[in-house]
């Protein structure tokens, strides 16, 4: 009996249990007495949006040239000016000839835009983007002052790790823009990212802390011995092998700090969490929203996963 013969059982066991939880969700869905309207989510990924063109002066419609889909529009001022406006060909609401006043709508033409639900999801990745990189310099510089034989620094970077991963981020975030962003006359983007930065930054502390205690202080006495100096042991010598430990739980603090994002949305950064609040207060289709909130984050990091599964890969390669 080969290997496949002796699992087919549990895959048998994984297959029932998967459709009892689909079982078991669609039978709570039909208990619920709600309208579900998914029809409606599309138009916050993309729409179509037409922007109307007026008139800058009080003139006249000199010609209208339409070619295909388009026309092009010369509008002639009293002052003999001409100006020439292309306007989408069905969205026309002018005529030649026409008089017009200065602020009349021409026409419109037909943009394809990004939707609030993708403009929060841009503000979600690159305010995670940037406190992500703050964190990865803060934390190394405070796991390296852990390890540290100097007194003071052990003592500051121990105290602000303690302080920063016994309080919870919202209250972080509140004290950094309320407080400190009053002080300093700081933006609210700036305190999101700062505290942040500052929680993950505590936790990517202990990490390296911990990669850099697991590599046998053997290699750094032979390194000693050899001549190089703390930092040459420690910068060619230890952190690159350091790195290949703490990666897994490192990417694995980026991708929850990903999701803690979410919770700038209290000091009124329009990301993907406060993006689906505010369609769910004109739309009350409250469900499909969250589900579709909780999809693109659970897509967001799924592909980070993959990108740190392949660099496991490779890393594991050249040992």
């Amino acid at each position: 009996m080969n290997a496949t013969d002796k699992t087919w059982p549990w895959r048998l066991l994984l297959v029932v249990i998967l459709l009892g939880v689909a079982a078991g969700t669609w039978g709570a869905i039909k208990k619920i007495d709600y309208k579900w309207r998914w029809y409606r989510v599309p138009q916050y990924f993309m729409y179509l949006a037409e922007d109307a063109q007026k008139i800058p002066f009080d003139g006249t419609v000199s010609s209208i040239v339409i070619d295909g889909k388009s026309s092009q529009i010369t509008l002639l001022s009293e002052t003999a000016e001409e100006v020439v406006v292309t306007i989408d060909a069905d969205l026309l609401e002018v005529s030649e000839g026409e008089e017009l006043f200065e602020g009349d709508i021409v026409g419109f033409t037909a943009n394809w835009r990004l939707g609030p639900l993708m403009m929060g999801l841009w503000t979600t990745l690159w305010l995670s983007a940037i406190s992500s990189v703050f964190a990865l310099f803060l934390g190394l510089a405070t796991g390296l002052a852990r390890v540290s034989k100097n007194v003071t620094l052990r003592g500051l970077a121990m105290l602000y790790v303690e302080c920063i991963r016994g309080t919870p981020l919202l209250v972080q975030i509140f004290i950094a823009y309320f407080f400190l962003g009053t002080v300093f006359d700081l933006s609210r983007n700036v305190c999101g990212i700062g505290a942040l930065a500052l929680f993950a930054g505590a936790y990517v502390a202990e990490i390296v802390r911990a990669g850099i205690q697991a590599i046998p202080k053997g290699q750094m006495e032979a390194s000693r011995s050899l001549g190089m100096t703390a930092l040459q042991t420690m910068k060619d010598i230890i952190l690159p092998q350091a790195f290949k430990k703490i990666l897994p739980p490192l990417s694995g603090q980026f991708i929850s700090l990903i999701k803690d994002s979410s919770l700038v949305s209290v000091i009124a950064i329009t990301d993907l969490t406060k993006s689906g609040r505010e369609i769910i207060t004109s739309t009350f289709a409250t469900f499909e929203v969250w589900i579709v909130v909780a999809a693109m984050y659970l897509l967001v990091t799924s592909l980070l996963s993959q990108i740190v599964f392949y660099m496991e890969r490779r890393l594991a390669v050249s040992d």
